[in-house]
């Protein structure tokens, strides 16, 4: 559960730094979502999701 819980604080810290550092990016890129097909966006999601969890099983040792 540390880990989990630690993840997310990790999250959290990446996406507080995002609206912090570069507010004016985020903006442009939240006004560009609806024109991205939905397919193109779920297919990005699952590779973020298994980049994520092929970089969690190198650094635990897999």
């Amino acid at each position: 559960m540390a880990d989990f819980l630690t993840g997310i604080a990790f999250f959290m810290i990446i996406e507080g730094l995002v609206y912090a550092l570069a507010p004016s990016i985020l903006k442009r890129m939240a006004e560009m979502l609806p024109q991205i097909p939905e397919s193109q966006l779920r297919v990005s999601g699952l590779v973020a999701v298994a980049l994520g969890v092929v970089m969690v099983w190198f650094i635990r040792g897999g």
